[in-house]
């Protein structure tokens, strides 16, 4: 026996070396860790439980009959994120530059298998030159494999992409099923095509930061949710983001212990909306205020930024914040803003994660650019996606909530649970200017002071219509309210619509305009 422990120990140790001192020395070279030292980073200390570490591959071709490295690139088992169950898999650039072979591909689905089975998330740390070219399409199977439980485990349980160096071609495809992808500056990519092959096709002159880097995926692509100056702080993200997701679609998201009064008020509400309608103003500072002690988890925070989503406790209920963003465009919705929000609609309805709207909205973004890029199909991604939720939905429209973009961000008709106003908010088709423009065309054309006569027309309309007692009067808002009032009131409501019972009619699926 004592000589098997001896082996034993001595296999495990040769695993945990990998791709040896040399590969591991080449990492951090590059501001990059282990795939070991990664996992010691995002799962509780001394929580992880490896599967599979002796597994090798089984191709001969090309020379690999003459090295098997146990664990074959990548690293999987399971481990506890806060006390709470999670899968992960950690690819090793240092093992054939983690490239995903048959065996390799077979380990990450056992451990999605079980994610499913069991209910708990699964996190993947994708470092890996791509497809392993030696295997062919085998390898190419063992990726329709993984996109296949990508696919069956969405919207069952959260996943979670953390990109932390290359991932090119058909990789790129099981991040972009998962819930949320993490990036991290200047050492992780992902492209379909890499700069060599767009030089070749297309004669453009790229590197690959530029092609496909952390920055541009999470300010122009949007592929990326967030970005990281390094592995450690992205790790760290990626903790956090479980303080406020369930395990599963059957779990109620996890409850905040922060010790913030439910009653507590904040004076500078009362203030925060100018009295000009023109004049921007930053809505994170109304969620902050708001929510418990100022600690949003923002989503997206670099992309389509009219447009504010991410996550938050309010009176300790894990709460999703949707927001338009007075201070970028006016808080308009266009293109992106609405696929950004319509995508996180959905994985909060998904996960009975409530949704908290604060609507400050002119409209959608007119101009040629969005009608031809099909705002029109967009736009209604988020439609659809508010009209199909069946969480708790609380709406506070603050300011402006004009034409189609009032019903879109979460009204009443659409089934908006409680919608509440500020006594600043402006419900109308559209604006004062525009509507007298329109209304009252002729009488201003023959008017001897055509100025005048316009500004009367706008008070005029303001005094009618630019302010939330019209809806209210309808049932349409429920009730208006003093903006520091706002974090008492909304708890009272999701403490109300804590078990909301709300249900679609029978169907497969619904048919998103995608």
């Amino acid at each position: 026996m004592r000589d098997e422990l001896k082996r034993l120990q001595e296999l495990r140790r040769q695993a945990e070396l990998s791709g040896g001192p040399e590969g591991i020395a080449a990492q951090h070279a590059k501001g990059k860790l282990s795939a070991r030292e990664r996992l010691a980073l995002l799962l509780d200390e001394g929580s992880f439980v490896e599967l599979d570490r002796f597994v090798t591959h089984r191709t001969t071709e090309f020379g690999l009959d003459k090295k098997k490295i146990l664990g074959d690139g990548v690293v999987t088992g399971y481990g506890t994120v806060f006390g709470r169950l999670v899968y992960v898999f950690s690819q090793d650039f240092t093992v054939f530059g983690g490239s995903l072979s048959e065996a390799h591909a077979e380990k990450i689905v056992k451990i999605m298998d079980l994610a499913l089975k069991n209910g708990a998330p699964v996190i993947g740390l994708n470092d890996s030159g791509g497809a392993r070219i030696q295997e062919g399409v085998v390898s190419l199977g063992g990726y329709a494999e993984i996109f296949l439980r990508n696919t069956l485990a969405s919207g069952v349980i959260p996943q979670v992409s953390v990109i932390l160096g290359p991932c090119a071609g058909g990789a790129v495809y099981s991040p972009a099923i998962t819930d949320f992808v993490y990036m991290v500056r200047g050492t992780s990519y992902m492209f379909v095509t890499g700069p060599n092959v767009v030089k070749t096709v297309t004669h453009e002159d790229v590197d690959m930061e530029s092609l496909g880097g952390a920055t541009v995926h999470s300010t122009r692509s949007g592929v990326a949710h967030f970005a990281h100056a390094s592995e450690p702080a992205c790790l760290t993200a990626v903790r956090q983001l479980f303080r406020y997701i369930p395990g599963n679609n059957t779990e109620e998201p996890p409850r905040g212990h922060a010790q913030d009064p439910a009653d507590r008020q904040d004076e500078r509400l009362a203030d925060l909306v100018p009295d000009n309608p023109n004049k921007p103003y930053d809505m994170l500072d109304v969620i902050r205020s708001v929510i418990d002690s100022g600690e949003f988890y923002e989503v997206h925070a670099e992309y389509a930024r009219n447009l504010v989503v991410g996550f938050a406790h309010l009176g300790g209920f894990s709460v999703g914040i949707v927001a338009n963003q007075p201070a970028v465009l006016a808080g308009v919705l266009d293109i992106d803003s609405s696929l950004k929000g319509a995508r996180f609609v959905r994985f909060c309805d998904a996960f009975n994660i409530p949704l908290v709207v604060f609507e400050d909205v002119p409209g959608f973004l007119p101009g040629v650019t969005q009608e031809h890029g099909g705002i029109i199909r967009h736009g209604a991604k988020l439609l659809y996606a508010f009209c199909e939720a069946t969480v708790p939905k609380v709406t506070v429209i603050t300011r402006k909530a004009y034409g189609g973009a009032y019903d879109v961000m979460n009204s009443k008709h659409i089934r908006g649970d409680i919608n509440l106003a500020w006594p600043t908010a402006e419900i109308a088709v559209m604006g004062p200017k525009g509507a007298v423009e329109i209304l009252f065309r002729r009488e201003i054309a023959e008017a001897a002071d055509p100025e005048a006569a316009t500004e009367a027309r706008i008070q005029e309309y303001r005094d009618k219509f630019a302010h939330p007692y019209v809806a209210a009067g309808r049932g349409y808002v429920d009730d208006v309210i003093d903006p520091r009032e706002t974090r008492p009131r909304l708890i009272s409501v999701l403490q109300m619509l804590r078990n909301k019972r709300d249900a679609n009619p029978v169907r497969k699926h619904g048919n998103i305009p995608l």
